[in-house]
């Protein structure tokens, strides 16, 4: 079938192969039927030859070779899909032979057209590195190159590929820092996590740290004068000021805690952890006590990070302590590390209802999980006095458990809590002592005599009794329970030798002969050290202070007390040791380095945080059909639907008129009350514009030049009359620049006062905008009479997204929650192409940013103007001249990013056509389809 001369066949077996692979089979002996067809021009059959390749090209590295030429004429290929497959094989190709070419084809790739191709670009340049890593320096440059790409899709890949080749080279990061903050939240999510980490390293070595002034003076040397405490003391005196880049990244990680990808939400907590103030550190508890309802894996990980938090940031997960309670159901991993965050949560108020569920677990099947638990109460009763005797007492209750396990667990956990008051606890000395008959289990026997033997003097009687029973069974014992009867032995020697000489000398007579080398030496040791001969050495004076020292009580501590030096989610912190690959989180520096580093100019068309600025409001006639508002400095009057075009100078040209324009804008934004002053500035306004359109005209290929759309304006609904309590509001989106900042989308909006009492002091507040968004708001109205009306411009960035902006409308009597959610299409301004100029920007976005979908068009829908008209309704975008009588194309461009908008109608036989959309963005190019199909069809 791969050596046919139809496609079809080449193109069923290529999909038969790929299977294959994916079933995990062996296709390598395929590789050269398959590499045939590298230069077949069936572009299906072409994309899943390099799939193939890509999988094979290492191990048949000969005959891939042999195939360079054709994978170099891929790199210049019209689709951005083989173009980049192109590139992603011959990066596969490991060998140094073709070094200079990777090379070559990684450069060009990072200057492509295609974000697509950049981001492979930056996929090979990790690659390239690990295979000839003398390229160090060159690939570095490509890296700079990319960290400067402001396309989403590229950012990830270069943040991993400098994290790969260049991580000690921060000086990177610094002029694209704040662009990478603003970029996150749109970021694919394995993006998002390789840059957050990133950036926790970054921040770590470039700010100071947030909790400087919660030490007090506990850290002063010992030796410093007078005048360094008095130094001291003012430096700690001073509040701590963030830094403005340091809260920029906090406040822009802050909405990923919603991400649904597990990896994303432990992340950002982890940045938190490392990097915000102990104030803010608790946001980060809910978003991690979600992903406890996720699969196991990601639980197990997820409660590691927790228990590691609750060690030092214990108040932040109480309020969900119940979300920590064990299920039935849970694994037995996943119950050992609850139990531990529970253990690390428990305190004073909370100890009681812990302990009750405690006493269920203990009754669990899981004989693991049970001995977990058992330790778990005695760190409960080691940390917390108040219920060291109602933990002990319960411990010494389940020694008459039947299983045996519950009772060499619950051995162990006493002997340590007993260590602390001993003298109050002979009792349970003694009951222990009884159980030497029953407990089989080698540990918790060991426990016994040790217990018996450290506190002999509490039970004189039956210590010596405890040693007699050993030393029938001693040669039946296991190792750890033989020394711990030698040392019982001895400690009985030294304190009561009247009655234990013997029963001392016939078990180190036994000792001596023992199997184990360990035992013959201890009690050949001990032989020498308490029972004096002429050949004793200095110590046998000592024996007694040797064995009877007071020995401290052991500290019952969390496995994870010092996990906390890896990074949290790291794999290091995972296993407790330092994985290959693990960068250390570096120390905060003791004094803030220069800011000035971060610095970049950069347009305000950069999504950054929300800013809100007063736009003039002029009150109107009720009934007036068109306000007496222009703001828009490109535009001579306002669009009132006429079906006349204005003209208006694109932002990018960068003339002085423009700068101008915008300055004067904003000066009479601060004089409402001078009304001749606007009428001046007004005439001003439009002979600037006629001047800067005959300038356009006689320059048509110095930059894209916007054309206003010639269609009716839609009115949408902001505030019911009823809801508003007689003020009623509607807005409609003028399609006009919006002169203080053109990277804005002009909202035009209509309050109209239906009540009897004059409404005052009409204005917004608490502007709720997604990660990015701005909004230039209009200035308060101070008074609305009853029955007026009147009309305002706000502006508001919404950073290419139908995310709506919600906000608070206000009166000095109301508040009313409303919200603005922009029509994709309302997204766009239209830009004059010509002919030529569409075809060439169209082939430049084929492949992902190309969308068609066939229609059957409306009855009234047939001819050139209806089309025309319903397209030009439903999207922001202007005519572009065509030689075809059966085509009609559209240009515009998205307001924020400035990225090119084609659409194309063609028409067919019977009302038949076809729609294609070719869109840098792919999320406004499907979205756009779908709003002009919705046109175009009813």
């Amino acid at each position: 079938m791969l050596d046919s001369n139809k496609d079809a066949l080449k193109l069923e077996a290529m999909k038969r192969i790929v299977a294959m692979i994916a079933r995990g089979k062996n296709a390598s002996d395929l590789f050269p039927a398959v590499v045939k067809n590298v230069a077949c021009k069936n572009i299906e059959v072409k994309k899943l030859v390099y799939v193939y390749l890509v999988r094979y090209a290492e191990e048949q590295q000969d005959l891939a070779l042999l195939s360079i030429s054709t994978f170099q004429r891929g790199l210049k290929d019209p689709n951005q899909l083989i173009r980049a497959s192109a590139l992603r094989v011959l990066s596969s190709i490991r060998v140094t032979i073709i070094v200079p070419i990777m090379m070559l084809a990684i450069k060009e790739a990072a200057s492509d057209m295609s974000p697509y191709v950049r981001k492979t670009a930056a996929h090979a340049i990790p690659k390239l590195y690990s295979l000839d890593p003398e390229q160090k320096d060159q690939l570095i440059e490509v890296i700079e190159k990319l960290l400067a790409d402001k396309t989403t899709l590229v950012a990830g890949s270069v943040v991993m590929a400098f994290e790969e080749v260049c991580p000690e080279r921060i000086d990177l990061i610094h002029k694209n820092y704040r662009k990478l903050c603003n970029l996150l939240i749109d970021v694919e999510e394995w993006g998002q996590v390789v840059i957050i980490n990133m950036l926790t390293r970054y921040a770590r070595t470039q700010f100071l740290n947030p909790n400087i002034n919660e030490g007090g003076g506990g850290d002063k040397t010992f030796y410093c004068s007078d005048e360094d405490e008095d130094e001291d003391e003012e430096k700690e005196k001073k509040p701590y000021v963030m830094d403005p880049d340091h809260r920029l990244l906090l406040r822009n990680t802050k909405p990923l805690l919603q991400s649904r990808n597990a990896a994303v939400v432990m992340a950002v907590a982890q940045l938190y952890f490392h990097l915000a103030p102990k104030a803010e550190v608790g946001v980060i508890a809910k978003a991690l006590v979600r992903l406890l309802r996720s699969h196991s894996e990601v639980q197990f990980v997820v409660l590691q990070n927790v228990a590691t938090m609750t060690i030092k940031r214990r108040g932040m997960f109480e309020p969900y302590l119940k979300s920590f309670y064990i299920r039935s159901t849970d694994p037995t991993q996943i119950k050992i590390l609850k139990l531990e965050v529970l253990t690390n949560l428990a305190n004073e108020t909370n100890i009681s209802t812990i302990l009750r569920e405690f006493q269920t677990y203990i009754k669990s099947m899981d004989k693991d999980f049970v001995a977990a638990t058992i330790q778990a109460i005695g760190r409960c009763a080691t940390n917390i006095g108040e219920v060291r005797d109602t933990c002990l007492n319960g411990l010494v209750q389940l020694l008459s458990n039947r299983d045996e396990l519950v009772v060499a667990e619950s051995v162990v956990v006493i002997k340590k809590l007993l260590q602390m008051q001993p003298e109050k606890h002979s009792d349970i000395i003694k009951h222990m002592a009884k159980l030497t008959d029953n407990i089989q289990v080698p540990m918790a026997r060991a426990s016994i005599l040790w217990l018996i033997g450290e506190y002999c003097e509490h039970v004189p009687k039956i210590a010596p009794d405890v040693l007699r029973k050993m030393a029938k069974s001693f040669t039946n014992e296991e190792d750890i329970v033989k020394l711990q009867i030698i040392n019982l032995a001895a400690k009985l020697y030294l304190t009561n030798s009247k009655q234990t000489k013997l029963l001392t000398q016939y078990v180190l007579n036994l000792a001596k002969y023992d199997q184990n080398y360990d035992i013959r030496d201890r009690a050949r040791f001990i032989r020498q050290l308490i029972v004096p001969t002429e050949k004793s050495g200095a110590l046998s004076k000592y024996a007694k202070k040797l064995f009877l020292a007071l020995k401290p009580a052991p500290v019952l501590e969390s496995p994870f007390k010092d996990r906390d030096h890896f990074q949290l989610g790291s794999l290091s912190h995972l296993l407790n040791a330092k994985a290959g690959g693990y960068q250390e989180l570096p120390d905060w520096p003791e004094s803030a380095p220069d800011p000035s580093v971060r610095n970049v100019e950069v347009k305000e068309s950069v999504c950054g945080p929300a800013r809100v600025c007063p736009v003039n409001t002029f009150p109107t006639n009720r009934h007036s059909s068109a306000p007496p508002l222009i703001l828009i400095s490109a535009s001579s009057e306002p669009d009132t639907g006429s079906g006349s075009e204005s003209v208006s100078v694109s932002v990018e040209s960068g003339s002085p008129s423009d700068s101008e324009e915008s300055e004067e804008s904003s000066e009479s934004d601060e004089d409402e009350e001078e009304e001749e002053k606007e009428k001046k500035k007004k005439k001003k306004e439009i002979k600037q514009m006629q001047a800067s359109e005959s300038r356009a005209r006689s320059k048509p290929d110095v930059s894209f030049q916007t054309i206003a759309p010639s269609s009716a304006l839609k009115n949408y609904e902001l505030l019911h009359r009823i809801t508003g309590e007689g003020l009623s509001v509607e807005y409609c989106f003028s399609r006009q620049a919006f002169s203080p900042d053109a990277n804005m989308v002009a909202v035009q909006m209509h309050f109209t006062n239906n009540a009897t009492s004059d409404t005052k002091n009409l204005h917004i507040e608490d502007v709720k905008l997604q990660s990015g968004m701005r909004v230039k708001e209009f200035a308060e109205i101070e008074l609305l009479p009853a029955g007026e009306a009147t009309t305002a411009v706000m502006g508001v960035d919404f950073c290419d997204s139908t995310q709506a902006a919600n906000f608070q409308l206000c009166t000095h009597t109301r508040k009313f929650f409303v919200s603005i959610q922009p029509p994709v299409g309302e997204l766009m301004r239209p830009v004059f192409l010509t002919e030529n100029e569409f075809k060439k920007e169209q082939s430049q976005l084929m492949g992902m940013n190309e969308i068609s979908e066939n229609l059957t068009l409306d009855a009234k829908c047939r001819n050139e103007h209806a089309i025309v008209q319903r397209v030009t309704t439903a999207a922001n975008l202007s005519r572009v001249p065509c030689g075809s009588d059966k085509e009609c194309r559209f240009a515009g461009k998205t307001v924020t990013s400035g990225s090119l908008v084609l659409a194309t109608v063609a028409t067919k036989d019977e009302g038949a056509a076809q729609l294609t959309v070719n869109c840098e963005k792919m999320v406004i190019g499907t979205m756009l389809v779908k709003d002009l199909l919705l046109a175009l069809t009813q």
